[in-house]
């Protein structure tokens, strides 16, 4: 079982290093099939002249819609659109240049290798599903039976679908990676890195410590400077707003309406109803409902867990059905189906605290208010009109820039970040539903992209070249106070006797350097490069210039190091193996031609329409 469990963890490296789009791999992929022919109006994408068509893309952007509602729980915001938009055409371009590497390569998958690979190497969703467990642990021998004994000809062709999708991933991902070898230097050099250690004396000379007025800055120098970098000083483009809330959160009334829903459920379980049932029709984890609110194994010290959720945890014993439990996200009743040792199989089901009752008729009806009187309006006038029928307060949202999500306090507000850049100034959003409110937006102001004039950055341009001439009198100074100090006369003892800021630090590795040195890896390299007593030249760091004299030196052990290099190496390759992988991947893009028609067929539309 063991060796298989291995082979198994193979498998699944190559497919995850293969496949970096993450969860739209498999799902996404499914049935997109390119044609190669002359392109038709209805084409949206082009690779290498293989064409995907509209009925193509809908298919596997409204499986990806579907699928991100399903692991999110929640609806979908302009944003996540935009971003599964993207990631769908990625990943479809990704298979397709694939697809075409098989081909060209030679690279298929026998029926064979379907059949050992689907017995060895079960999908990895299988592994957390409690059938195919023994005491808590995933058992291969449960999941090979049931497969053996499967009769569902759609589940098998599915299946089938994906290992004949994978087995020529990780074939090609073993033959590109084939050649990976992390030598016996490279893994000493790694090793020692991380155990040998150093306690040095600092000098540190920065250009902090130079005084604004010692570095005057004159008009010429700014705008030799701006002219000479005017891309340094390149900006996205940001949208100024206002806004008005309508308050969503839930009061006290709607906590003590959720308290008496999850009391009422608990009597209805202590008389009889399966707790997997109650769960089923009433729990508000979309993740676990369907499951019975299976939480599956975990420890009674589960790092992450909410703390009330986890003291539930400790206390319960198997059989036990909690009182109503009081988290973040609502109230629990938590289940203990079965223990062992530390870790334990958890149910629950979830009652959120929500607006309900009056207060959620309240709030809706204050939301269509919003609807009918202002949202989506050219006249963005009329925000400061309802602002003050509503008497709801007119705000000014923080500058938001392109490619950000606005934030208000603590919460992302859904939407805005792409209705902002898409509107005219003075229009209004519409009615944008976020979690502590519903909000309507208007578009003040919008400062294009680019590279603005020397005014606009002028404060900007003048802290850059003060600084360059900070440096160069840090320098100056540095170089001062060496030829000062007196030969022979331990580094910490003459910089004392001169007022100097000096520090001693360690002992520390190359890895964990202290914080007057990080950053610094020239400086840091010079630490363990002398000899103790040893004081260097002026070195020249990244944030300042430095003096340095080594105390103490302790080396490695080198036995230590030969006892563990082998499973040193195996942690190590396979990060190399990916990093080759996605490098190949990025090259077929990069030589790839690909042509994206999205904005040419049709503008973006919300997901409900699509």
């Amino acid at each position: 079982m063991m060796r298989a469990m291995r082979e198994n963890a193979k498998w699944i490296f190559y497919i995850l290093a293969i496949a970096f789009v993450g969860w739209l791999v498999f799902d996404v992929g499914m049935g997109i099939t390119g044609r190669q022919q002359t392109a038709s109006g209805d084409v949206v994408l082009k690779v290498n002249g293989t064409e995907i068509h509209t009925a193509q893309y809908q298919a596997a952007l409204q499986n990806a819609y579907e699928q991100y509602r399903h692991q999110s729980g929640g609806t979908l915001t302009r944003e996540d659109e935009q971003q599964i938009q993207n990631q769908v055409v990625d990943q479809i371009t990704q298979q397709l240049l694939l697809e075409q590497q098989y081909r060209r390569m030679g690279i298929t998958a026998s029926d064979q290798e379907v059949i050992q690979a689907a017995q060895s190497s079960p999908p990895p969703e299988v592994f957390q599903s409690p059938e195919f467990q023994t005491n808590g642990q995933f058992d291969i021998t449960k999941w090979q039976r049931y497969l053996s004994a499967a009769s569902d000809p759609q589940f098998l062709a599915s299946l089938e679908e994906r290992y004949r999708q994978q087995i020529p991933q990780m074939k090609l991902a073993q033959f590109l990676t084939a050649d990976i070898y992390i030598p016996d230097s490279k893994l000493w050099r790694i090793y020692r890195d991380q155990h040998e250690s150093v306690t040095v004396t600092v000098l540190p000379v920065r250009p902090g410590q130079i005084a604004d007025q010692d570095a005057p800055v004159s008009d010429a120098e700014i705008e030799q400077y701006y002219k000479a970098h005017k891309a340094d000083f390149k900006r996205p483009a940001i949208a100024y707003t206002s806004f008005i809330a309508q308050p969503r959160l839930p009061d006290q009334g709607d906590s003590s309406a959720a308290l008496a829903r999850v009391t009422r459920l608990r009597d209805e379980i202590l008389h009889g109803k399966k707790f997997e049932d109650v769960a089923k029709s009433e729990s508000a984890d979309s993740g676990t409902a369907s499951k019975g609110g299976d939480l599956g194994w975990m420890a009674r010290s589960e790092q992450g867990l909410d703390p009330r959720f986890l003291i539930a945890l400790k206390t319960l014993r198997p059989g036990e059905l909690s009182k109503p439990v009081l988290s973040s996200y609502g109230y629990h009743l938590i289940w203990i189906a079965s223990a062992k040792g530390d870790s334990v199989h958890v149910r629950h089901i979830l009652i959120p605290i929500e607006a309900q009752g009056k207060h959620l008729d309240y709030v809706e009806s204050r939301a269509d208010s919003l609807d009918k009187l202002v949202a989506e309006r050219q006249d963005g006038s009329l925000l400061d009109s309802v602002s003050h029928q509503l008497n709801l307060p007119l705000a000014h949202a923080p500058p938001l820039f392109e490619g950000d999500r606005m934030t208000l306090g603590t919460y992302v507000i859904p939407d805005v970040s792409v209705w902002a850049f898409e509107s005219r100034i003075g229009e209004t959003s519409p009615v944008i539903e976020g979690r502590a409110a519903y909000y309507v937006f208007r578009l003040d102001s919008l400062t294009p992209g680019g590279t603005p004039p020397l005014p606009k950055v002028r404060e900007q341009v003048t802290d850059v070249v003060r600084m360059n001439k900070k440096r160069d009198l840090a320098k100056q100074r540095a170089e001062a106070i060496a030829r000062d100090l007196p030969a022979g006369v331990p580094l910490a003892k003459a910089g004392q006797q001169r007022g100097l800021a000096v520090e001693t630090v360690g002992p520390f590795t190359r890895l964990t350097p202290p914080p007057v040195l990080q950053g610094n890896p020239v400086v840091i390299g010079a630490a363990f490069g002398l000899k103790p007593g040893t004081r260097s030249g002026i070195i020249t760091g990244t944030t300042g210039y430095f003096l340095i004299e080594p105390l103490s030196h302790s080396a490695v052990d080198s036995a230590a190091w030969a006892r563990q290099k082998d499973e040193q190496r195996e942690t190590l390759l396979q990060p190399a193996r990916q990093g080759r992988i996605q490098a190949y991947v990025a090259a077929l893009r990069d030589r790839a031609k690909i042509v994206d028609r999205r904005k040419e067929l049709y503008a973006a539309q919300p997901a409900s329409s699509d």
